[in-house]
């Protein structure tokens, strides 16, 4: 039997667009996994949404306070069982194939983690910028200088690394998950295939980079316990390489 893959998913407020997102995972090729959905107190009918589909893999679980989107991805990570963990926001899409091809290239290439090629869309799913490419090993000296992981592109091994929670106290919690996975193991294979959708709506986080400098200073300094001019040098390349992934875009 195939091993089984816990997608994580924190959920705020989705109701637009959680519907794609489910059926996007309901159409994978791959079907041994489980849905682990952890509601972050939505205010609109996201939750009801979700309680439609029938389905015993979705595992929905709604929080009594709002704490944000590491939190509710670390609630989600606790109640995992899969080997495989992937990662999928409530509002972004996977292809058919997804689960399927990154499951095959870990198992055939012993690799730890794996990332794809994803398409950089708009909130109706439509293109606005090149396809964002795995064409590089990542390591954590060149994660350092810019995040080239994404939630919806990656999925990494809990069997040989175990599992990586998230900082709940950075808005550049993705980023310090990552760097501190990248401390434990060797290298981050990239699958050039684009399989994936990210959203970027008009309130991300990504969207607003030059509003962020600060908090991406802080994942050196605080998180990564780095000097001050250390921290600076980086978040310095952070910035220039994020200008250069989303310039067309900037507010």
């Amino acid at each position: 039997m195939k091993d089984l893959v816990s997608i994580i998913t924190p959920c705020y407020n989705s109701a637009d667009f959680i519907e794609e997102t489910i059926q996007s995972v309901l159409n994978q090729t791959y079907e041994n996994w489980e849905w682990l959905i952890t509601d972050d107190l939505s205010k609109d009918n996201t939750v009801e949404i979700i309680r439609k589909y029938n389905d015993p893999r979705i595992k929905l679980q709604v929080l009594e306070k709002n704490g944000g989107a590491g939190n509710a991805r670390n609630n989600s990570l606790e109640r995992a069982q899969g080997r495989y963990i992937a990662f999928l926001d409530s509002d972004d899409f996977w292809y058919p194939e997804y689960l399927e091809t990154m499951t095959n290239y870990m198992q055939e290439h012993h690799a730890e983690l794996v990332y794809c090629n994803y398409s950089r869309c708009d909130e109706q799913l439509q293109p606005i910028l090149k396809d964002f490419l795995a064409d590089k090993i990542v390591t954590f000296s060149n994660l350092l200088k810019t995040c080239r992981l994404a939630p919806v592109s990656t999925m990494y091994d809990t069997k040989r690394v175990g599992k990586f929670l998230f900082p709940v106290k950075s808005k550049r919690e993705d980023h310090v998950m990552w760097l501190n996975l990248l401390k434990v193991i060797p290298e981050g294979m990239p699958i050039n295939k684009t399989m994936a959708k990210y959203r970027m709506r008009e309130n991300s986080v990504s969207r607003k980079k030059k509003n962020i400098i600060k908090d991406q200073y802080l994942v050196y300094k605080d998180f990564m316990g780095f000097s001050t001019l250390k921290s600076l040098y980086y978040t310095a390349n952070w910035a220039v390489n994020g200008f250069m992934k989303y310039s067309k875009i900037f507010n």
